[in-house]
């Protein structure tokens, strides 16, 4: 049996020893408070439920559905972009509907790097941005995000070297891990870069109904020219909590939504008719129920961020998202916190090395957890004495 080589190229998955430690413990009937998993526990709001259910019962939605997807959802999905941002789509040209943004993300590599070429990826940043180079051929170079910089990248320090054989470059605001939010201001910075360098811009979007403090953010697609140089992915499953009905979108340059139907038409046959039914659904209906969440997980943010102050761990209010990134206090890596918090307290972290070596001095919480589990992984760490056997 002989296997790909680009399987060489892909590092082993860094959470199988503390995914096997977390199973251990529970075997052994130890209760584990996970933070790590990003997956929101509230539940898909009942009307979109609702309408799913009935379009299940329609025999037209169980046969294949096409590729590009329902009219009706494109003209749903370029309305929404209008609503919100302002922002003016082609429903025909400049939309094409996902089965969960991760798989056009994954997908449009494929669109654009070819070996020999580089692709500018956050550090740290989703993994899904350097897997999906590499098994296009390509090679990521990773852009540093700092603290110091708000983990904006610093465009203007990526040398020519790089610049020159780069063909794509990963954005990601509202971000995954750092919780950073990022001004129009730089958007507009990023697509002069892309012009310059004839790069070109993929911004991965999921969060931007996630946000915290009346900071709402802003779609790379407003920023003059960007629908010239690149794209935006999105998805229901942040703004909805659809998670499980892996449907998103990404709207933008007319030429790359092409390219990526191509690509998706000879891999993948579709969403599910009634589940694009009920992504209108979600997209037209009442949008109060982003806010009722907005606030749920800001409450939860808060507890957290207090008890982590608390106990030495110093974390940047999150703009956006499900997420804080906490500092690893000194003498630790992102591993070993991870691993004695497991043990001592009995509580689960992503240890931030797994986003780049940029998180090797962080790890990640996640607020997606329901409120009783929240205050019992609360009430573990304020208990975490550090160094403690």
């Amino acid at each position: 049996m002989q296997f790909a080589k680009r399987l060489d190229r892909l590092p082993p998955y860094l959470f199988v020893d503390i995914n096997r430690r977390i199973a251990a413990l529970r075997a052994s009937g130890i209760d584990i408070v996970t933070f790590a998993i990003g997956d929101p526990d509230l539940p898909t709001p009942s009307h979109i439920i609702e309408r799913i259910c009935s379009e299940a019962h329609v025999p037209a939605n169980h046969r294949y559905p096409e590729t590009e997807g329902l009219p009706e959802l494109h003209e749903a999905i370029a309305d929404w972009y209008k609503r919100r941002f302002d922002v003016d789509l082609d429903p025909s040209t400049e939309v094409l509907p996902l089965i969960g943004s991760k798989e056009g993300i994954g997908h449009i590599a494929l669109c654009f790097v070819e070996a020999g070429r580089l692709v500018l990826i956050p550090d740290p940043g989703y993994p899904v941005y350097s897997m999906s180079t590499m098994i296009a051929g390509g090679s990521p170079y990773f852009v540093p995000l700092t603290e110091e910089r708000d983990f904006l990248p610093d465009l203007d320090e990526i040398p020519e070297s790089a610049a020159s054989k780069a063909t794509m470059m990963w954005l990601n605001y509202p971000n995954n891990p750092t919780g950073a939010g990022a001004p129009l201001e730089f958007f507009e910075k990023a697509v002069q870069f892309a012009r310059k360098h004839d790069i070109f811009v993929c911004h991965d979007a999921p969060y931007t109904e996630v946000y915290f403090d009346g900071k709402k953010p802003p779609s790379f697609l407003q920023a003059s020219g960007a629908k010239d140089v690149g794209v935006e992915f999105h998805s229901l499953s942040k703004t909805y909590h659809m998670t499980g009905w892996r449907i998103g979108m990404v709207v933008g340059n007319k030429d790359a939504i092409r390219a990526l139907f191509t690509v998706k038409s000879n891999l993948d046959s579709g969403i599910p008719q009634a589940i694009q039914l009920a992504a209108v659904e979600a997209l037209r209906g009442s949008q109060a129920v982003v806010s009722e969440h907005n606030g749920i997980l800001q409450r939860r943010r808060d507890r957290l961020l207090k008890v982590l102050a608390e106990i030495g761990l110093h974390a940047r209010p999150p703009d956006g998202g499900f997420f804080i990134w906490a500092k690893v206090p000194e003498g630790y890596t992102s591993v070993d916190l991870t691993r004695e918090l497991l043990e001592q307290v009995h509580v689960a972290v992503t240890p931030g090395i797994g986003y780049g070596a940029r998180g090797e001095n962080y790890i990640r919480f996640s607020i997606t957890l329901a409120d009783d589990r929240l205050e019992e992984g609360i009430k573990r760490l304020a208990g975490w004495r550090r160094g403690a056997q």
